[in-house]
């Protein structure tokens, strides 16, 4: 085969979504997994309808958590990796809320150190939030809260954007995570099954609904992203990750601290490969589609 055929298979592959799969956290009755679905097409577009503006162009594929954060995750990492994080309890598949930005973060770097990865995010001997310095390992002078050597992170504001609403196989961005311009349909009564997206519709939903049944998926696969909660970005209020003394957002750049809790509000993991396994991820699906060309 020509090396500028592998070139292009190369830059087709990078395109593409790959199928999800889970990562696995925690040991014996304290295991689970968290499910990510890959968000490809590096370079896209960003979109200049929505809010921010412009918003969801991103240059390097990624990963982003299938579901929100359950209860259930949080009290396994909390038994493992003695975190101390407090939440609601409704119950194990409930989306865990009650979790402030600082106690999210912790959970990542958690996820990150118990795969012997490091920490996304700088906290001091006190628990205090610190920003990355230029003489830190995975210095990023562009987004000091994350350190570029971690796997897993918060979801930037962009990394949640495009998996919310952008299409890879039309190059658009839809105004709903449904992968639709029309208004989903929500939850019309108690007990009604039948509904695109989880939010009150002409009725009081009290509680949110399990991470798992949470109505139609983005076209990336995820869930969730419209209704049940607010979810937690890692991009700051003003939109440059640099300063210690605006506050965090979470969708639809709704403006909340750092240190704030509440009912509504829980958040999902994004992971950034290391380019070594996307390669090989890569090669791998190159693999399969030539074998079953020939």
């Amino acid at each position: 085969m020509k090396t500028t055929t592998i070139c292009a298979l190369l830059s087709l592959a990078l395109t593409c979504a790959f199928p999800a799969y889970a990562d696995t956290f925690g040991s014996e009755a304290n295991t689970f997994d968290i499910e990510f679905v890959e968000i490809g097409n590096p370079g896209n577009a960003a979109d200049t309808t929505g809010t921010p503006n412009p918003a969801g162009s991103v240059s390097y594929p990624y990963r982003i958590g299938k579901y929100e954060i359950s209860e259930d995750m949080i009290d396994k990492a909390n038994a493992e990796g003695g975190l101390g994080i407090t939440k609601n309890t409704l119950g194990p598949d409930k989306p865990a809320t009650l979790i402030s930005w600082f106690e999210a973060a912790k959970f990542v770097n958690w996820l990150n150190t118990s795969k012997g990865s490091t920490p996304a995010y700088k906290f001091d001997s006190f628990g205090n939030f610190q920003l990355w310095q230029s003489g830190d390992a995975g210095y990023d002078s562009n987004n000091r809260y994350r350190n570029s050597l971690a796997l897993y992170v918060l979801p930037s504001m962009d990394e949640w954007y495009k998996a919310a609403y952008y299409d890879p196989n039309s190059s658009v961005y839809y105004n709903f995570p449904t992968g639709s311009d029309s208004a989903p349909d929500g939850i019309d009564f108690s007990g009604d099954t039948s509904f695109d997206a989880v939010f009150s519709d002409g009725y009081s939903n009290l509680n949110p609904n399990d991470i798992f049944n949470v109505g139609v998926l983005s076209p990336y696969g995820t869930a969730g992203q419209g209704g049940n909660v607010w979810e937690w970005e890692e991009t700051d209020y003003d939109l440059v990750n640099d300063s210690l003394d605006s506050g965090l957002v979470s969708t639809f750049r709704a403006f909340g601290y750092a240190s704030y809790e509440n009912l509504g509000i829980g958040f999902r993991v994004a992971s950034i490969p290391e380019p070594s396994t996307l390669l090989l991820g890569m090669l791998g699906t190159l693999s399969l589609l030539f074998r079953r060309r020939c």
